[in-house]
């Protein structure tokens, strides 16, 4: 982790559907490869990556995927989760992925405390996309984590994508590099003085 290694910072991105390539997929992607331009090491987890048995929190069973996504969220310097909105709330794919954490209530660091967590939301208008976003917040305050001043609400009604699925929208393009640059600002912050 960067705050006792010196290393770049590790941003571990979750969220999207199980359709690939969705709105959410591409918005995280674009997000965790501005990072990398930044100077960060990224890890996605999207689609069949969270394709997760439901969250038992009586079991100690876990698949291999639930392991290798906790651990990765173990060693994460910095969060970016997105989700569509669906109904007005989160997936309920994105959500069980979050369950997840609570394997972290006994860590060193509890759950993901003083963690930066970059939130994006995608939703077919506003209103959806709006909401989804302050539910991943408040999850974020759930877990001890910072959620950064900027979270992306995007509208999938617009078009924001080209036939190739590239970003073509430059208002979200730069709310995408503006929260990556805020992740990072926050993960090379030493958690001792966060």
């Amino acid at each position: 982790m960067t705050s006792t290694t010196g290393g770049a910072p590790f941003v571990v991105g979750l969220g999207g559907t199980l359709r690939a390539n969705s709105s959410t997929e591409r918005a995280l992607r674009y997000c965790l490869a501005s990072v990398e331009r930044q100077g960060g090491r990224t890890r996605l987890f999207a689609g069949p990556d969270l394709d997760l048995p439901m969250y038992a929190p009586h079991s100690l069973e876990r698949t291999p995927q639930a392991l290798e996504l906790v651990g990765a969220l173990r060693d994460a310097d910095a969060v970016v989760v997105g989700s569509p909105g669906y109904h007005g709330a989160i997936s309920g794919l994105v959500k069980n992925a979050l369950d997840y954490i609570e394997d972290l209530r006994e860590d060193p660091r509890v759950y993901l405390d003083n963690t930066p967590w970059g939130c994006v939301s995608c939703a077919y208008g506003w209103q959806a996309a709006v909401g989804t976003l302050g539910q991943l917040r408040s999850i974020g305050h759930a877990l001890r984590a910072w959620p950064t001043p900027l979270g992306v609400a995007i509208n999938s009604a617009d078009q924001i994508w080209d036939d190739a699925g590239e970003l073509t929208d430059p208002t979200i393009r730069d709310q995408l590099d503006m929260l990556a640059a805020q992740v990072l600002t926050f993960a090379r912050v030493p958690r001792e003085s966060a």
